[in-house]
């Protein structure tokens, strides 16, 4: 291959990726540490019983990020735009204040988790550990050196990078600890398990838990910055479709990958998993090494790429409702990320628990669904805003049960985190 057509092939590639990195981004916003300690719970205490929870939270996430998306797509208004000038100005300030709440819960939390898990895994190479927060510090650095780039771009690449890790090391270690054929595909079937094998939450609360990590409504509010970003139009729904399946797929695959490895292991052998770090010490005696190396790898990937939207979600989020340029390089941005990735020292520095955080700000995620959901259900209905694409009856129906099943699942979520909280 010659120079000329070397060129030719990295911009015909470069354009391919770009076309995907919207997409690639929200999974790795996605999919964090909280989604992957949710997921290894509910495959440790229930085997492969709750795999057809996964298939549901993704259905509802594909089409709410494509509804969301197409939204954009047909009016060129954000969500928080649309949110301000077409119900009240207030929503748009509830869900600024709400999300970023919850993503502040969540920084503490996930780097907690990760600081925590390299602490385990670091036991096995030097003696005694390294501290916690060293890992913290270290990882928020990383964090930190990527944002100060400040070009939207740079960071979908990056976290196209670190996708692509973390979806390696859960895909080989699926194969290397998959439970029976013939569980996976009982596992389909809509099914509420009675009885726990740990001593955690019941069947229910961690139905809740999984379907609150896949459902976000951060995810959604964010898909309309990054579609009007990419500057795409009506013409590229199909690309917006197929970037939001892409999207959705991985986020399946990936998440049935890490419920796999725990029911393979974990439950095989009755143990059941109050923390995602727990699978550090006890992997290794039931899988090896390698697969305890690929987890705790997968893991801290799963951490950096949540971590790196959860900063960026409260600059972001004001350049909606304000309609002001989204410029990372200003001071008063790169002010407000690095105090923000300040409070991913919390967890290690005063030694709280990362996983009652991770719960407490999960509670912020299920109370505002049921309104992101009720939200562009009415926006989609607006004639004088959607025109010939106003939502059909049959958009609607799907729309209404995604409510109810977010209220419920809010209902649930919430009375089983009251429930924790007063152990």
């Amino acid at each position: 291959m010659d120079k000329v057509e070397e060129l030719t092939f990295r911009q015909k590639f470069a354009k391919a990726l770009a076309l995907f990195l919207p997409g690639i981004f929200l999974l790795g916003f996605n999919l964090g540490t909280g989604s992957v300690t949710a997921m290894a719970k509910a495959g440790a205490e229930y085997g492969m019983t709750l795999l057809w929870t996964i298939v549901v939270s993704c259905l509802c996430t594909f089409f709410m990020i494509n509804l969301y998306g197409r939204y954009t797509l047909i009016t060129g208004e954000t969500a928080l735009e649309a949110f301000k000038k077409h119900i009240h100005p207030a929503v748009g300030i509830y869900f600024i204040t709400a999300l970023t709440l919850g993503v502040a819960g969540s920084v503490m939390g996930v780097m907690g988790i990760v600081a925590e898990i390299c602490y385990e895994w670091s036991k096995t190479m030097v003696d005694g550990g390294i501290a916690p927060i060293y890992f913290a510090a270290l990882f928020s650095a990383i964090v930190f050196f990527i944002f100060w780039n400040g070009k939207t771009q740079f960071f979908e690449r990056c976290l196209a990078v670190i996708v692509a890790i973390m979806s390696a090391c859960f895909l080989i270690n699926f194969f290397i600890m998959m439970p029976p054929p013939i569980d996976i595909l009982k596992g389909l079937v809509p099914n509420v398990p009675k009885v726990s094998t740990g001593s955690g939450a019941g069947p229910l609360l961690v139905i809740a838990s999984m379907v609150g990590t896949t459902v976000f409504s951060g995810l959604f509010i964010i898909r309309t910055t990054l579609v009007k970003e990419s500057g795409w139009t009506l013409k590229d729904e199909k690309t917006q479709r197929n970037d939001a399946m892409l999207s959705v797929s991985l986020m399946f695959i990936i998440s049935a990958s890490i419920m796999a490895a725990a029911a393979g292991t974990l439950h095989a052998e009755g143990v059941g998993l109050s923390k995602a770090s727990q699978m550090i010490e006890i992997l290794e005696p039931l899988a090896g090494s390698l697969a305890t190396t690929l987890f705790a790898i997968g893991i801290i990937s799963a951490g950096v790429s949540s971590q790196f939207p959860n900063v960026l979600m409260l600059p972001w989020l004001i350049c909606d409702y304000t309609g002001a340029k989204r410029d990372m390089t200003l001071p008063k941005y790169r002010i407000m990320v690095f105090l923000i990735s300040l409070l991913a020292l919390i967890v290690p520095l005063f030694g709280a628990r990362p996983v009652l955080v991770m719960i407490v700000s999960q509670v912020f995620n299920a109370v505002i669904l049921p309104m992101t959901v009720a939200c562009i259900f009415y926006l989609s209905n607006r004639k004088d805003l959607m025109g010939a694409y106003k939502s059909n009856l049959m958009s609607n129906v799907i729309l209404a049960a995604i409510l109810l099943f977010s209220i419920f699942t809010s209902f649930i979520g919430i009375k089983g985190v009251w429930q924790l909280l007063a152990v």
